[in-house]
């Protein structure tokens, strides 16, 4: 039997030179994370579809109400006054060239003005208030995550009584008490500032848990304990150590809570402490709708399918942006 042959140290090792031989070395290049999130969510065509019908809304509601007719101007010509509908149209809708989707009932106001009209208000309501939860949910998850202790015990007490509030009973009883005006303000001014911080300063809790526990787990890392053992103090760990690494869950979780506000400022416009009549609002659209459903139900579909389309996109876009921007995914 031949002995093995003797293999000396420099051979046996591998150089690098010879690895790389034959690779251009200029076409090694490293990623950050937010191209590896882009590259992801490039990949996922249905965040992507979600993206664009978000994108299209807010141009909508940015630049539609400039192209469409005049959402309080009577149509009555188009009226039948014996059925008190509209006189031609599928469904006797009133779709024309000049009503693309029809007039309103008893009224003739086109129903398409009324919608982009309505878009604005629901998607202006919707992010404002999920900024307001944005600020206060962060700021105080990331408090009560960093020091803990009684302060910690506070604030997830405040969180359990604010998810506990009867919030539609409460909306409903503020906007009777500051119907005439208060602040200074009065009118749809006045109406939007109470929806934007009902609805914002109630649901900051939800977002508040999510980073209360993500700062749980970055107190404990590497980098921490590295700028307080340099002498930072506890502002500039939060601020500038912990918050930037909380981007990620923060843009998630509002893409999550936008669609969760648009049906809730439908839902108070439905009920009557929306927007003052006869400002166009998709809630109250659906509340008009109601009692003439059985012999008009396009009236009803239409905002409806508005707010569906709505949240459902707002919903795929956010759990797109989920996966890609989990560093755990593959």
């Amino acid at each position: 039997m031949a002995a093995p042959i003797e293999v000396t140290g420099s051979d046996s090792e591998a150089q690098p030179e010879a690895v790389l031989a034959g690779v251009d070395r200029k076409k090694i290049q490293g990623r950050s994370l937010g191209q590896i999130a882009w590259m992801r969510l490039k990949r996922d065509k249905v965040a992507l579809t979600g993206a664009v019908v978000v994108l299209v809304l807010i141009l909508i509601a940015i630049f539609g109400p400039y192209f469409v007719q005049n959402p309080l101007t009577y149509h009555q010509n188009l009226i039948d006054p014996t059925y008190n509908r509209p006189k031609s149209g599928i469904w006797h809708t009133g779709i024309s060239g000049d009503h693309w989707l029809g007039v309103e009932p008893g009224t003739g106001r086109d129903l398409l003005a009324r919608i982009v009209h309505g878009a604005r208000i629901s998607l202006l309501v919707s992010f404002l208030a999920t900024l307001l939860s944005v600020v206060i949910g962060t700021v105080m998850g990331i408090v009560a995550g960093y020091f803990g202790g009684w302060v910690d015990y506070l604030i997830s007490r405040a969180m359990d009584a604010f998810l506990a509030f009867p919030l539609l009973l409460f909306a409903i009883a503020l906007v009777g008490v500051v119907s005439d005006g208060a602040f200074g303000m009065n009118g749809n001014g006045l109406r939007i500032s109470v929806l934007v911080v009902v609805i914002g300063f109630f649901n900051w809790p939800y977002i508040g848990r999510i980073i209360r526990g993500q700062t749980l787990s970055l107190r404990e890392r590497e980098f921490v304990d590295a700028a307080r053992s340099l002498g930072a103090r506890n502002s500039y760990v939060l601020f500038k150590e912990i918050l930037p690494n909380l981007v990620a869950p923060i843009l998630v979780y509002s893409t999550l809570l936008i669609p969760t506000n648009i049906l809730f400022e439908a839902a108070l416009s439905f009920l009557g402490v929306g927007v003052i009549p006869p400002t166009p609002s998709w809630g109250a659209m659906l509340t008009l709708a109601v009692p003439i459903y059985s012999s008009d139900p396009a009236y009803m579909i239409i905002p409806g399918m508005a707010i569906f389309i709505t949240v459902l996109a707002f919903n795929l876009f956010g759990d797109g942006l989920r996966d890609a921007l989990d560093p755990r995914a593959k």
